[in-house]
C-alpha cells in the first residue's frame, strides 16, 4: 500500500490562503470606525467603541495568487532579514568556527560532569534551563521575536552534536522566547501599548505578572526537559530525524580536531578596523540609556564594550582565526542587545549588523572578495526556500484584509461573550485574543485593534482592566508558535528545516497545556485582590 504523501509546507499554506479566501464569500463585510491616539510617544489607531457597521464584502477569488505578491511586499523586511542572515552565517560556518565553538563547549561540559552535583544535575539540562531562560527574558522584557531567527543557525546545530534534534534547537530560543513574550512582564510592544490604551499605570501588575511568567516557564522548560531526554535515549524516536540528516551531515564534528589553527593578516587587520570603528563610536556616542519597561539606565556602555572587545580580541586571534570569528559572533550579540534596548532596532539594523558580521568574518579567515561573495550567495540560496514561505505566509491576511472581513470577525467574537459571570467572561476573553492571534499575529497591531472594545466590555461586567491585559497578553502569546500566519514561526522553521505539519504534531499537546495554563493563571485575576487589580 502507498504511503499517503505529506502535504508541502508551500501546498498547506496555500491552502489557508484558498481557505480564507472561501470565507470571503460567506463572511459579511464590516467595519470599525477608527480614531488616533497617543500611546506613550507613538500615533496609534484604535476601533471605536460602538462604532461597527456591516458593508459590502469583497468576495476574493483570482486575488488568491496576487495576494502571493502582496504577501511578499508586506513581509519584505523579513523576508530580507532572513536572506542577510543565512548568507552572513554561510560566510561564518565556512570557517568551521561554529563548530570549533561548539567542540570546545562540550568538551568543557564534558569536564563538569565529574562534579558529582553537576552530575546529579545533569549538565545537559542545566544548560538547557539556562539558555531557555535567557531568551525567556528577552522575549519577556522587550518582546523579543523575529531576532530569534538568527539564533536558530547556532543552536540547531548545537543541539544536535550534543545528542538532540532540532526541535530541542529550535526550543532553546524560539520557544522559550515564546514562552517569554507570552508571560510579558515589560514587553513594550505588547503590556505597554494594551495598558496605554486601556488608561492603565505602564507595566502595574508586575508583581502578579512575574509569577505568571514563573510558572508559564516552569512548565515550559520542564516539558522541553523532558522531550530532550526521550530524543537523546533514541534519536530516532524524533520525527523530523530524517530531516535533521541535512544538520548532521553539515555539523559533523569528527573532523573538527584535524582543523588547521592560524591566525593570517587579515584577522588582525579585521580587529584593527573594528576597533577603530568602535572607538570613533564612542566617542560619538560615550552614554547610552538602555530602557527595561519603564525603568532606565544611562551608562558607557559602548565604551566599556570597546574595552572588552580589546582584551577579548587580542586573547581570541593569538589561538586562532577561528576563536576570533566566535569573538565577533558574541559581540554582535551584545550589540543587538544594546541597540534594541537602547537606541530601538528592529530587523533592518539588526539584519544589517549580522550581514557585516558576516563580511568582517570572510575577511579574517582571509578569503578573497570573490569568495565571500560567492559564499554570500551561496547561503542565501540555501536559506530561499525559509524567506519564500513567509511571503507566502503573508498571503494569508492579505486575503482577509482586501475581503473585508477582519472587522467582522472581531465584532462576531466580541458578541458572543454575552451575559456571563466574571471567570467566564474573562475566559472567553483570552479565546478571543487566542483566535484573533491567528489571524493578525502581530501584538502590537492585535492590542490597538481589541483593547479599546475589551478594556471597556471589562467595565460593564464588572472585570478588572488589568485582568483584560492579561487575557490579551496570554492570547497573543501562546498561539504565536503554532500559527501559520507568523512570518517568525515560518521562518524559524524553514531555517531549522523542521516541515511545519511536523511541528503542529508535536507542538499541538504542549500548545494544549500552555492554553489551559493560561487559563487557570486568569482565574485569580478576578477571584483575589493582587497588587494592580
Amino acid at each position: 500500500m502507498k504511503k499517503r504523501q505529506i502535504p508541502h509546507t508551500y501546498v498547506i499554506v496555500f491552502g489557508i490562503i484558498v481557505f480564507a479566501a472561501i470565507l470571503t464569500w460567506f463572511v459579511p463585510g464590516g467595519e470599525f470606525e477608527r480614531i488616533t491616539v497617543v500611546v506613550g510617544e507613538t500615533e496609534r489607531e484604535v476601533i471605536k467603541s460602538e462604532s461597527f457597521e456591516y458593508t459590502e464584502n469583497t468576495p476574493q477569488t483570482w486575488e488568491i495568487f496576487s495576494a502571493l505578491f502582496d504577501g511578499f511586499v508586506d513581509k519584505a523586511d523579513i523576508i530580507v532579514f532572513i536572506l542577510l542572515i543565512g548568507g552572513a552565517f554561510w560566510i561564518m560556518n565556512s570557517s568551521r568556527a561554529i563548530d570549533v565553538g561548539i567542540y570546545s563547549f562540550l568538551k568543557f561540559t564534558k569536564k563538569l560532569e565529574h562534579n558529582k552535583v553537576m552530575k546529579t544535575i545533569g549538565v545537559d539540562n542545566m544548560i538547557i534551563t539556562l539558555i531557555m531562560l535567557m531568551f525567556s527574558a528577552f522575549g519577556a522584557i522587550f518582546g523579543m521575536s523575529e531576532e530569534t531567527i538568527a539564533f536558530i543557525i547556532i543552536f540547531v546545530p548545537l543541539a544536535i552534536t550534543m545528542g538532540y534534534d532540532s526541535i530541542v534547537g529550535v526550543s532553546m530560543c524560539f520557544v522559550a522566547a515564546g514562552l517569554g513574550f507570552a508571560g510579558a512582564l515589560l514587553n513594550p510592544f505588547t503590556i505597554g501599548i494594551a495598558q496605554g490604551l486601556s488608561d492603565l499605570p505602564l507595566f502595574s501588575g508586575i508583581e502578579y505578572r512575574f509569577f505568571a511568567w514563573t510558572v508559564i516557564n516552569f512548565v515550559g522548560i520542564a516539558w522541553i526537559l523532558r522531550y530532550a531526554a526521550k530524543i537523546k535515549k533514541n534519536p530516532k524516536s524524533s520525527i523530523v530525524y530524517d530531516d535533521d540528516e541535512y544538520w548532521r551531515k553539515k555539523g559533523s564534528t569528527e573532523d573538527i580536531e584535524n582543523i588547521k589553527y592560524h591566525t593570517p593578516k587579515s584577522a588582525w587587520f579585521t580587529f584593527f578596523f573594528i576597533l577603530v570603528v568602535m572607538i570613533i563610536y564612542s566617542v560619538i556616542m560615550p552614554q547610552t540609556t538602555l530602557s527595561v519597561g519603564n525603568s532606565s539606565a544611562t551608562f558607557p556602555v559602548i565604551p566599556i564594550l570597546t574595552a572588552v572587545f580589546v582584551i577579548t580580541g587580542v586573547l581570541s586571534l593569538r589561538k586562532s582565526a577561528h576563536f576570533f570569528v566566535l569573538n565577533l559572533l558574541m559581540f554582535t550579540i551584545l550589540y543587538l542587545i544594546v541597540g534594541v534596548m537602547g537606541y530601538g532596532w528592529y530587523v533592518m539594523e539588526i539584519a544589517t549588523l549580522f550581514f557585516v558580521m558576516g563580511i568582517a568574518s570572510g575577511v579574517a579567515m582571509n578569503n578573497s572578495a570573490n569568495k565571500i561573495t560567492n559564499l554570500f550567495l551561496e547561503g542565501v540560496k540555501d536559506i530561499l526556500s525559509a524567506a519564500m514561505v513567509v511571503g507566502l505566509a503573508g498571503g494569508i491576511i492579505i486575503i482577509l484584509e482586501n475581503g473585508h472581513i477582519i472587522d467582522t470577525l472581531l465584532y462576531y467574537v466580541s458578541e458572543s461573550m454575552g451575559d456571563m459571570g466574571k471567570v467566564a467572561s474573562v475566559g472567553m476573553m483570552y479565546v478571543f485574543q487566542t483566535i484573533i492571534n491567528v489571524v493578525i499575529p502581530s501584538g502590537s497591531a492585535k492590542a490597538a485593534l481589541t483593547m479599546p472594545i475589551m478594556s471597556q466590555f471589562s467595565d460593564l461586567i464588572g472585570v478588572s482592566r488589568q485582568a483584560t491585559v492579561v487575557a490579551f497578553q496570554f492570547g497573543d502569546g501562546f498561539t504565536n508558535m503554532i500559527t501559520p500566519t507568523s512570518g517568525v514561526l515560518i521562518g524559524v522553521l524553514g531555517v531549522a528545516k523542521i516541515p511545519y505539519d511536523k511541528w503542529v504534531k508535536w507542538i499541538t499537546p504542549f500548545m494544549i497545556v500552555l492554553i489551559l495554563l493560561g487559563f487557570l493563571l486568569l482565574i485569580p485575576t478576578v477571584t483575589m485582590e493582587l497588587n494592580g487589580f
